[in-house]
């Protein structure tokens, strides 16, 4: 798993990024939910980092959420100009970032995505993302995490 493509292409844009300390976790099962995430890695649900591809007029947008909670969609479309927002269909997801739903990392895509970085992550000294499959996460600081996916902070619940 650790040779996957998709795991590679996290590592490789961690690396392009300059984040080369961060080294990409591979547990022993799925974690499809922030809750099993957190349980897997022994921290609070709110440290995990959702990834969420939305359709937003017809363009991919990827929310970085806390799993503490939930994205309100239409104050998220009515705070950032989107006329008609809603939840990715798998096809649409793998189209735009190359991996699977549970496992969509916050980078490593095939052209960049446009991203909101929750602003709840930022109480966390560390958070975790996935890593292009369901069973991989990284560690990371959410101002890092800000600067590689070249972020917006937004409030997102």
């Amino acid at each position: 798993m650790e040779k996957h493509p998709n795991v590679v292409a996290v590592r490789d844009a961690l690396d392009a990024a300059g984040a080369h300390g961060i080294q990409v976790v591979v547990l022993d099962d799925a974690v499809h939910t922030a809750a099993a995430a957190a349980e897997a890695l022994g921290v609070e649900t709110g440290q995990i980092a959702n990834s969420l591809i939305f359709d937003a007029d017809g363009e991919p947008l990827l929310v970085l959420t806390s799993g503490a909670h939930r994205v309100d969609t239409a104050r998220l479309a009515a705070g950032h100009g989107i006329a008609k927002l809603r939840r990715a269909t798998p096809e649409f997801v793998r189209e735009h970032t190359g991996q699977p739903i549970g496992g969509v990392a916050p980078l490593g895509h095939p052209k960049p995505v446009r991203t909101l970085v929750d602003t709840a992550l930022e109480q966390y000294a560390v958070i975790w993302a996935a890593g292009g499959v369901p069973r991989a996460v990284f560690p990371i600081t959410y101002a890092e995490l800000v600067r590689v996916t070249a972020g917006t902070p937004a409030e997102v619940a």
